[in-house]
């Protein structure tokens, strides 16, 4: 108990009301010297973009890259019975979550319907299809990052 009371005490100690003077001036809004630039705005946050680029030239408004998506490859792209379609890989800070939540709304968006989702670990999948046979579809797999944020698969069909 004792202990305690030091510890207390001494924390204590160090909150002193004659420094009230010093702390109003931390609050106020750095002001910058005659000739310096001021500060940058933040950047908005990821959410509050509105366009994403598409994943590939020619990819229909269901696969646009995250928003801070960092390509590690070129996109594949193919021309099949289904119509034009591709596949890209990519990186974000997004969780797989995140993700796969970004896709399933872009996907019902643009008349998918959700066909496939998956969650093995902490990985997720997701398929998302048009009702018409030869219509478009999205699949996405994304994992977590060894060093934080996910991996991303993309694959697409932009349906006939």
């Amino acid at each position: 108990m004792a202990i305690v009371a030091v510890i207390a005490t001494a924390g204590m100690a160090g909150c002193d009301d004659g420094s009230d003077a010093a702390e109003a001036a931390l609050r106020q809004p750095p002001v910058a010297a005659a000739g310096a630039a001021a500060p940058a705005p933040s950047p908005a946050p990821v959410a509050a973009k509105v366009a994403a680029p598409p994943a590939a030239p020619g990819a229909p408004a269901f696969a646009v890259l995250y928003p801070d998506a960092a390509p590690t490859a070129e996109p594949t792209l193919a021309d099949g019975p289904s119509g034009p379609g591709g596949l890209t890989t990519f990186v974000t800070e997004a969780s797989p979550e995140e993700v796969v939540a970004f896709y399933r709304q872009r996907a019902e968006a643009e008349g998918l319907s959700s066909v496939m989702a998956m969650n093995q670990g902490d990985a997720q999948a997701y398929g998302a299809a048009s009702p018409q046979a030869d219509g478009p579809s999205l699949q996405v797999v994304a994992s977590p990052a060894p060093e934080g944020g996910a991996n991303v698969q993309l694959s697409w069909s932009a349906g006939q």
